[in-house]
């Protein structure tokens, strides 16, 4: 009996040690996605979708915690701890990729994207996974692409139809020789302010515009302290899904399709509840505002006049982002 006992315990050790080399089949991979806006945002919504929805595809082999509103970390941070590998996803402004990879400018090019279809049908082409390519050779591995919107121009003295209504005024823009440059052309004045700041800079006259996404127009309620919007889509915002190299690395090759099938659904969701929230915050400016903004739409003639003033200075972009990249940007049907 004794033998046997001594026996059977020698032969469970060995099954133990066995089922605890390289086998990473019940492995559980956890990851911290950090983002900066809140919750409910289409951003937000997409984060937690995506998390649902790995979890699902991997059989809760794959473990995501969502840290919206910059609760673990900012944009501005965010890099370095993707790097060590303390968070291993995040989803920044294409801004934050300028300083390390100076083609990321082509997303401020004014008047480049033709419609939200050519915006995409770039995003998910060769010129899209270029972009990707250059950044993933950083450290970072870049994966999707997610909208933020169209920017608009709006301002407290004449509205902004054709170009020429800037001229003079203060407009606030972020840090971009791209979009100093855009607003130079039109003979205003641009002014680089922290987004925090800008409210109180319209409301007190030290600027008199912006250019923002309905998103930031409605919430930040920049209508209150703006006497016009016009529809102008002149520029864009959107994100970069990336996740950490150290995380990449670790994960199994079969998780890493399923890490990208879920990610795919999740863009596909969050481009739909981006425009759906478009739609929806346009009728709340028209309903909600009490201060009586105008709203202006242009017309395909005022449009190709902004194109015409735009495009004569692309060349200035060239030393940039490329006049190559520009190029094929522009030929993409």
């Amino acid at each position: 009996m004794k033998k046997v006992s001594i026996l059977a315990l020698i032969s469970a050790i060995s099954l133990g040690i066995l089922g605890c080399s390289n086998d990473k089949t019940q492995e559980v991979y956890k990851v911290k996605f950090a983002h900066v806006v809140s919750a409910n945002t289409p951003k937000g919504q997409a984060a937690e979708f995506f998390a649902k929805r790995v979890d699902e595809l991997s059989g809760g082999k794959i473990k995501v915690e969502v840290f919206p509103s910059a609760q673990l970390v900012d944009d501005d941070k965010v890099f370095q701890e993707l790097t060590r590998n303390n968070v291993q996803m995040a989803a920044p402004s294409f801004s934050k990729f300028t300083p390390i990879a100076k083609e990321f400018n082509i997303w401020d090019v004014p008047f480049l994207f033709r419609d939200t279809t050519h915006l995409h049908d770039v995003m998910d082409g060769e010129v899209g996974q270029y972009l990707k390519d250059i950044i993933s050779k950083r450290g970072i591995i870049a994966l999707d692409y997610w909208d933020a919107g169209f920017k608009q121009f709006s301002t407290n003295k004449k509205p902004i139809i054709l170009p020429e209504d800037a001229k003079g005024q203060k407009i606030r823009i972020m840090s971009s020789k791209v979009l100093e440059e855009q607003i130079k052309a039109l003979g205003a004045i641009p002014q680089v302010l922290p987004f925090g700041e800008v409210y109180s800079a319209l409301s007190t006259g030290v600027v008199d515009g912006a250019e923002n996404p309905l998103s930031n127009l409605y919430n930040s309620k920049f209508y209150e302290v703006q006497s016009s919007i016009t529809l102008s889509n002149h520029g864009y915002l959107g994100y970069l899904v990336v996740v950490s190299d150290g995380f990449w690395k670790q994960l199994p090759d079969e998780l890493k399709d399923i890490f990208k099938q879920a990610l795919h659904e999740a863009t596909e969701f969050e481009r739909t509840q981006s425009a759906e929230e478009e739609k929806v915050l346009l009728e709340k400016l028209k309903k909600d505002d009490a201060t009586k903004t105008q709203i202006y739409t242009l017309s395909p003639e005022q449009i190709a006049v902004w194109k015409e003033t735009m495009q004569a200075i692309y060349p200035k972009f060239y030393d940039l982002v490329g006049e190559d990249l520009i190029e094929k940007v522009m030929q993409v049907q």
